[in-house]
């Protein structure tokens, strides 16, 4: 058996999430259609870094393939964008050593979360439009607020017994480019529909209407605040998944790809 390591960007907008789900069409679901014509009668194991939802983008998501058939990683590399549809692509293929696993090695993640300033006429799928005047002091001041370890469950929908809602946030930063705001956000995981909820608070305090102490009170017991307020999935990029030895990036190294791949033009 071969392993290997597969680092993957796509457009979440025609998707509904990442994991293959019968009756949807899903970013997982595109690539073991592909695998079926590429190794035709062959068990593969494919497995991602974690489950973006519906209408969700990625620049860097990370996977693992498991197959009897060796080939270069290259030619790998190839065949698969061969088959797949051109708003999926894969970035690069590795060997790994058999034991790698996408989910279980990674170290951190990260999300980069866009809102415009303005209302566009191309780039909607990659952005939220907030029509208020937003205060960015207050925004990053809120969004410093989810740094460290927290009990996130006012910010999911998972339950209980899915497991705990203690996560490591190692940092929450606001960029500002013009008529763009950025949210990036890196942690140990996160939870489901974690980043948009933290982004709709950080939204909110940037109108004016919330305050820092009543986040903290989000973090401290649970609130049904933060899901009324989740952002729309079209903004949120799942930015990098880190493993081992991987420096972690902020601020200026990742704006610059964000930008590029959202083509935002504030002058327009």
């Amino acid at each position: 058996m071969a392993r290997y390591k597969l680092t993957i960007e796509y457009d979440g907008s025609r998707y509904y999430g990442w994991q293959a789900q019968k009756g949807h069409r899903t970013v997982q679901g595109e690539f073991l259609t592909a695998f079926d014509r590429m190794f035709p009668g062959m068990k593969v194991d494919f497995y991602g870094a974690g489950r973006t939802d519906s209408g969700v983008h990625a620049l860097a998501q990370v996977a693992h393939l498991e197959v009897r058939e060796e080939m270069p990683p290259r030619k790998l590399q190839f065949r698969i964008n061969d088959l797949l549809p051109p708003d999926i692509h894969v970035l690069g293929a590795e060997k790994t050593p058999p034991r790698f696993h996408a989910r279980h090695d990674a170290v951190a993640r990260s999300y980069v979360y866009l809102v415009s300033k303005r209302r566009t006429a191309f780039n909607k799928p990659y952005c939220w439009w907030v029509k208020d005047d937003l205060d960015t002091g207050r925004m990053a001041e809120v969004a410093g607020l989810m740094a460290g370890r927290h009990d996130f469950r006012s910010f999911t929908d998972q339950l209980p017994s899915e497991g705990s809602t203690l996560v490591e946030v190692l940092f929450a930063d606001i960029h500002e480019n013009e008529d763009l705001i950025a949210l990036h956000i890196t942690g140990s995981h996160f939870l489901w529909k974690m980043v948009r909820r933290i982004t709709g608070v950080v939204v909110e305090a940037g109108r004016r209407k919330l305050d820092a102490g009543q986040v903290v009170g989000f973090l401290e017991k649970s609130s049904p605040v933060p899901a009324q307020l989740t952002a729309p999935p079209s903004g949120l990029f799942l930015h990098k998944v880190f493993y081992q030895g991987d420096p972690l990036l902020r601020g200026a190294e990742v704006l610059p790809r964000i930008l590029n791949f959202a083509a935002f033009q504030p002058n327009i």
